[in-house]
């Protein structure tokens, strides 16, 4: 539980904990979507939610706290999400990665509201979900614009 909570151990590494886990996401986005394309990833998100509102909570209740920062499946799961609106590219990828960590960090509404009121391993889960709904619709609407159309 604790491997897939921290992915890793991405969740243990030294300072911003949701950079290292959204960092750590991304190889294995490249590789979910190169294999089993838009549809694999997107099962693969949904997959790693469900799993993760089971470590996030185990560890939740484990730790005591509301959020522990070690807990980066959230990230993954998020990145993920964001990830599914493009097709596997350095350049997206990278913006995708940006994108979402200026979303997480800042956590417009809902996820703001999500981060304050729902609790455990649920509110762990989610506000990620949702500030990965911005970065994936900024992040589909901005490489349309990169490829003219």
């Amino acid at each position: 539980m604790v491997l897939l909570a921290t992915w890793f151990g991405a969740g243990l590494l030294p300072w911003a904990p949701g950079t290292w886990g959204s960092l750590a996401a991304l190889p294995f986005a490249w590789f979910i979507h190169d294999a089993f394309g838009v549809v694999g990833l997107a099962i693969a998100t949904a997959g790693i939610f469900v799993i993760g509102l089971w470590a996030a909570s185990v560890y939740v209740r484990r730790d005591g706290e509301a959020d522990p920062g070690a807990v980066v499946i959230d990230e993954v799961a998020g990145q993920w999400l964001v990830l599914v609106a493009v097709p596997p590219d350095f350049i997206l990828y990278g913006i995708g990665f940006v994108l979402f960590r200026i979303a997480d960090i800042f956590k417009p509404w809902p996820a703001s509201w999500i981060d304050r009121t729902v609790k455990g391993g649920l509110g762990v889960m989610l506000d990620d979900t949702a500030a990965a709904l911005y970065a994936g619709v900024a992040l589909y609407v901005l490489s349309g614009w990169m490829g003219g159309g």
